[in-house]
């Protein structure tokens, strides 16, 4: 199952969608962020509870590649694992280039941002 996803400018939309999803029964084990700036990703992190797309998830090898990553392969690694495809993680990294937010929900078929 391709996971569902989100872009966001506004950090404040980010959050109440993170918000949204919890009240509608979303576990939060499902939910991830993932932003091209680590700063910005720590931040909405705290203020969410929301999920990074880090070891746990990627596994100790792909973790261990993406220290000799640049950021942009670092992303579309991460979004690969967790059920995106090439191109679209590829397209989706372009605009986590450009300051955005990435929400993204794994195990679920029906979602409302």
């Amino acid at each position: 199952m391709e996971p569902k996803y989100k872009i966001f400018h506004d950090d404040e939309a980010l959050s109440e969608s993170i918000e949204t999803l919890k009240s509608g029964g979303v576990s939060e084990k499902d939910i991830y962020v993932l932003a091209y700036d680590n700063s910005h990703l720590r931040r909405t992190k705290r203020r969410t509870d929301a999920n990074k797309i880090g070891v746990r998830v990627t596994g100790v090898g792909t973790a261990t590649k993406n220290i000799f990553r640049n950021k942009s392969d670092k992303l579309v690694s991460k979004m690969k694992k967790i059920g995106f495809d090439q191109a679209k993680a590829q397209r989706i990294e372009k605009e986590l280039n450009k300051g955005k937010s990435l929400l993204v929900v794994r195990n679920e078929d029906a979602v409302k941002f």
